[in-house]
């Protein structure tokens, strides 16, 4: 459960008549496999990112977050075919880009920060180098003296002494990797950073350190910011929206306080059983039995219904759209229990 004094809803939060910054409108997503039914992996996704928002994004492995943020960026792999919907990045749509058009808008107006920093450097550039090669594509009148002082100003900004850009990134500790990857996602100053997953595999406390950092850096720099994470804990600590989602579909997406504490979905409330509770220590986890389903051979109805404790008969049978649920502003959530009477 969430402190209602340390948050409050969303129509009392500052970014919540903040210029709109990205608007993401029925976006599906299918993987191709010669001689296999397509697995839709992404079905009708919708949310919107305003200025100065963090938005946490969270589910099960295998739910479409990280595709999720691929897509937004137009970096699917060959397999991967955006079929429907529309990313709206300040009244333009970014499906309608060509791709040297895109190119010009991922590191300068949204950029990411990768899952696992030590595959995502070069092992064999100094560090320097690769922050500064963002800057060099977008900013091409740039001389080395001005890029030189922009990468040390970077570093410094994440915590990092600017002499080590000279260094390669096995000179650096996991977290010190990831501070990096921050640093170079900051290179060109956009207005949206997606971080997906960006303290895996990282020890407990310097996750603490890069989430305190990436909280730092949106309160000082104004960004908005999209958190893919499997933790429900930091979603609860740093976020001020959720994007629940189950299947390649969304299950329930509104304020954070809201969601944590009168989640309406099933599956938003097995997640939040699922959570330890400290101040209950004696208590047994709970569990969702059964598996996310499989993307190439999805159930009639309700993505979740198979494993979900409170289906009915409909849930097998239809897919239910997003409500908007009673009682709440902007809070969603597909599924017919929430189905206004």
């Amino acid at each position: 459960m969430i402190d209602q004094n340390r948050k409050s809803k969303i129509e009392n939060l500052k970014f919540a008549t903040a210029p709109l910054l990205l608007d993401v409108r029925n976006l599906s997503v299918d993987y191709l496999s010669p001689g296999q039914l397509p697995a839709h992996a992404l079905e009708n996704v919708s949310f919107i990112l305003r200025e100065g928002e963090m938005l946490g994004v969270v589910g099960e492995s295998g739910c479409g977050k990280s595709t999720l943020m691929l897509s937004l960026m137009r970096l699917l792999g060959a397999a991967g075919r955006i079929v429907n919907g529309q990313v709206i990045f300040r009244g333009q749509d970014l499906l309608d880009l060509t791709e040297p058009e895109m190119s010009q808008v991922r590191w300068r107006n949204i950029s990411m920060i990768f899952q696992g920093a030590m595959n995502a450097l070069n092992p064999v550039r100094r560090i320097g180098d690769q922050i500064g090669e963002a800057i060099r594509q977008h900013y091409q009148f740039c001389d080395k003296a001005t890029i030189d002082k922009r990468v040390s100003e970077l570093l410094d900004l994440v915590g990092i002494t600017p002499g080590r850009k000279t260094q390669y990134p096995h000179q650096f500790s996991g977290g010190m990797r990831q501070r990096v990857m921050i640093a170079m996602a900051l290179a060109c100053t956009p207005q949206v950073v997606i971080a997906d997953e960006p303290t895996t595999a990282l020890d407990v406390m310097i996750q603490a350190q890069i989430l305190d950092l990436l909280h730092q850096l949106r309160d000082k720099l104004g960004l908005a910011v999209l958190l893919v994470t499997h933790d429900l804990g930091v979603v609860a600590e740093v976020c001020d929206t959720v994007l629940v989602m189950y299947g390649g579909v969304v299950a329930e997406y509104g304020d954070v306080d809201t969601i944590f504490n009168h989640p309406q979905h099933p599956y938003t409330q097995e997640l939040l059983k699922a959570f330890p509770d400290i101040s209950n220590l004696k208590g047994k986890l709970a569990s969702i039995p059964g598996y996310p389903p499989r993307l190439n051979d999805l159930p009639a109805g309700c993505r979740f219904a198979p494993r979900c404790p409170a289906a009915f008969d409909r849930c097998h049978t239809a897919p239910p759209p997003l409500y908007l649920t009673n009682g709440a502003r902007q809070h969603y959530a597909s599924c017919y229990l929430v189905e206004p009477k």
